[in-house]
């Protein structure tokens, strides 16, 4: 046994979690070195303020209820004919030297990975949530990304400098989201600092402008079920599914123009940028007879605009079972990639986002790819010698989209382990499913409810992504995550 006899499930997972974080080369803990290194910075504080002073703006940050790795604050300016959007960007390169202890342990994770029991924080706590976080009501420097759009939401102009900002409001999504929908009161941190609502609602407009013209270039709305396991007393009693609102779209289509304008700002700087980048669909083929089990027929050819109408009308005719095609699609488009991409050369763009320039700039904090690109942002804004050359750039690349699977499967796992935990009663039940992946090394699907992922462990022969199948529960290992069935039939 991995856990401890009479531990709880928290505690159980989050010692499942360590070992497979281990199992995939992370390292779970700071070495001795890292923490000596953490206590001197403790020790001299946040690092000083710049020049340029931003801090009388209506700066807010929007994240979860209980983050503190905060690293990104909003705020928007009306302007003659569109509107001025800024995004205050952590400065955590002023606190964190490249090839530092801290550095290393940061390169070697590139992410922090957030398990169901236990966060591995890609930076010491004392950083990631204090001394780099935009945390409320505390000056800190951060890296200034603004930009101009016009009355249609496209951008006409943008620039980049560092600051010193000032939250003046921690919201959460939940209630912020609550709020612009009209489903519940103003939160009472908005209303305390005057005139953040009329500010969050200019936000709110340019987000959904901003949403608007990308899908008019394609870009595809999609819908999953994530959930996470709800603890009481340290057991798990239920997982809860966490729903996309109005303020999680919000941060979203501000931090895609932010990315977006980063990106242009390299380019036009001349110099060679990590871009995250999704292909064209390796199985469009695959997509095209989804749709056409929908009585919907797609190109042959790989075409965004033709999948965004298709996923549309389809969440239209039938939002309850929306979220299962969505998955099926996501799991069809193929992961995501880290490319350094010199600034002569096409972008390759984002499938899924519909944008061509982008890179992830805006949370390095938790993503070593953002720390780089800020290193070479403030290289570039005092005309210093750039942090890594092109060699270096490409093995970060690669690294960096490694590690990031890697961190998925982590957290999959750890998931699962959860799910096993929950289902570990219901041996022999009967559920609805949905294939989510097929391939040599095996056929997984989808419960409907509770929603968790499972191996199919016998019938799976013809089975295929995207196909409804009734199925039966014959195991679960909770400490290997494992959960198996067993096909009873396909539900065309």
């Amino acid at each position: 046994m991995l856990t401890q006899p009479g531990a709880n499930a928290r505690h159980s997972l989050a010692q499942i979690a360590g070992i497979v974080m281990l199992e995939h080369d992370f390292q779970p803990e700071f070495a001795p070195d890292a923490l000596a290194e953490m206590e001197l910075i403790r020790a001299a504080g946040p690092a000083g303020r710049v020049e340029k002073d931003l801090r009388e703006l209506l700066w807010s940050s929007i994240d979860n209820d209980d983050s503190m790795d905060l690293d990104q604050l909003t705020v928007a300016q009306t302007l003659q004919g569109g509107v001025r959007i800024l995004v205050a960007v952590a400065d955590v390169d002023a606190l964190v030297a490249k090839g530092s202890a801290i550095d290393s342990h940061a390169r070697k994770n590139t992410v922090s990975v957030y398990t169901a029991a236990r966060v591995f924080p890609m930076l010491p706590e004392m950083l990631s949530t204090n001394l780099t976080s935009l945390g409320y009501n505390e000056d800190r420097r951060a890296v200034i990304v603004d930009i101009e759009l016009d009355s249609k939401g496209s951008m006409v102009g943008w620039d980049i400098y560092q600051a010193t900002v000032h939250n003046h409001a921690k919201l959460a999504y939940s209630s912020v989201g609550a709020w612009l929908e009209g489903r519940a009161p103003i939160p009472q941190a908005v209303e305390a600092v005057p005139g953040l609502a009329e500010n969050l609602r200019i936000q709110d407009n340019v987000a959904q402008t901003l949403k608007a013209q990308r899908h008019e270039r394609g870009a595809l709305e999609l819908k999953t079920l994530e959930a996470r396991p709800l603890f009481s007393d340290g057991e798990i009693v239920d997982l809860r599914l966490d729903e996309k609102n109005k303020a999680h779209e919000l941060i979203e289509d501000f931090m895609i123009a932010a990315n977006d304008a980063t990106a242009r700002y390299l380019k036009g700087k001349n110099i060679p940028s990590l871009r995250r980048v999704v292909h064209a669909p390796r199985r469009w083929d695959r997509i095209v007879e989804i749709a056409a089990q929908h009585k919907w027929e797609l190109p042959k050819a790989a075409d965004p605009r033709a999948l965004a109408a298709f996923l549309a009308a389809q969440r239209e005719a039938d939002p309850l079972r929306f979220p299962d095609l969505s998955l099926t699609i996501i799991k069809l488009l193929g992961p995501g990639e880290y490319v350094v991409e010199s600034p002569k050369e096409e972008p390759s763009g984002h499938f899924g986002l519909a944008v061509q320039n982008y890179t992830h700039s805006t949370a390095p904090n938790r993503r070593f790819p953002d720390l780089i690109t800020q290193r070479v942002l403030k290289a570039a804004l005092t005309g210093s010698e750039m942090p890594y050359s092109r060699d270096d750039l490409v093995d970060l690349a690669g690294h960096c989209t490694e590690k990031e699977d890697d961190a998925n499967k982590v957290e999959r796992s750890v998931a699962k382990s959860a799910a096993a935990m929950l289902l570990s009663s219901k041996i022999g039940d009967q559920f609805d499913a949905l294939c989510t992946g097929a391939a040599d090394k095996g056929t997984w699907v989808r419960i409907l409810q509770p929603p968790v992922e499972g191996r199919l462990l016998y019938g799976y022969q013809g089975v295929d992504v995207g196909d409804r199948l009734r199925v039966r529960l014959i195991h679960v290992d909770v400490e290997k995550g494992y959960i198996d069935f067993d096909k009873l039939h396909l539900a065309r």
